[in-house]
């Protein structure tokens, strides 16, 4: 089966407006995880949507999704999350496993709450390649030049730009198989480990590029809101 896994375990408030963590802000009429939440309940494929949040914003999240997808309830499920991305990964996995055993095939779709402008062709192809491959990550061409320093200071290395990519997500992979790799890791690799695709990577697995789109941004600053808005307006 498919699954779909929304991360928004995080209760960073970098943007400086009020007490809320990100996610919850308000992006036009309604909060912005529920723009991205929309983005998946509409595409039939998922079996269950799981929402990974902070276990002080679950009930919090349960009320947002009445309010503006209660048509859907059926299909969301919100749990607690962890305390970073990988481990918000493992509990939404460990909640889907309680629904209904899960097999080696079943797959999952795991895309940051705060990424509202997923397209629906993102999201097919993840659920595509993901089938096919051991793992799928979502990315564009980089367009600005790479430059790297060791010490923070001085230039090291000026990379070749046409062989680099910035990661954005979905993120996407067989569940069991991740929670086997994930495991498999002590805990001073799982706490530098911040990205899922590089568990895959560390551990020889091929992981399969899925194109991304430039209007796919991630709001983390008020400068990403004020764009999120315009394009908001745009639509």
């Amino acid at each position: 089966m498919i699954y779909a896994g929304i991360l928004a375990g995080g209760t960073g408030t970098r943007m400086g407006i009020g007490n809320i963590p990100k996610q919850f802000m308000m992006l036009g009429k309604k909060p912005i995880i529920i723009h991205t939440i929309e983005k998946f309940v509409l595409v039939p494929d998922f079996e269950k949507i799981v929402v990974g949040v902070h276990p002080d914003w679950v009930d919090y999240t349960d009320n947002l999704i009445d309010e503006h997808l209660g048509i859907f309830k059926e299909k969301i499920i919100v749990t607690e999350g962890g305390t970073d991305r990988n481990t918000t990964i493992e509990k939404i996995i460990l909640e889907i496993n309680k629904y209904k055993e899960i097999i080696d095939e079943d797959i999952i779709v795991t895309h940051d709450s705060v990424r509202p402008f997923i397209t629906h062709r993102i999201i097919k192809d993840n659920i595509e390649l993901a089938l096919l491959n051991e793992a799928v990550d979502t990315v564009v061409e980089a367009t600005d030049t790479i430059v790297e320093s060791i010490d923070g200071n001085i230039i090291s290395n000026i990379p070749n730009r046409s062989n680099y990519y910035q990661g954005q997500t979905p993120q996407s992979f067989k569940m069991k198989e991740f929670l086997n790799l994930y495991n498999s890791l002590d805990n001073t690799q799982k706490n530098i480990l911040t990205d899922a695709c590089k568990i895959f990577v560390i551990s020889g697995k091929k992981v399969s590029l899925a194109r991304g789109e430039y209007s796919n941004i991630k709001i983390t600053t008020v400068t990403d809101l004020k764009i999120a808005k315009s394009m908001l307006e745009e639509e």
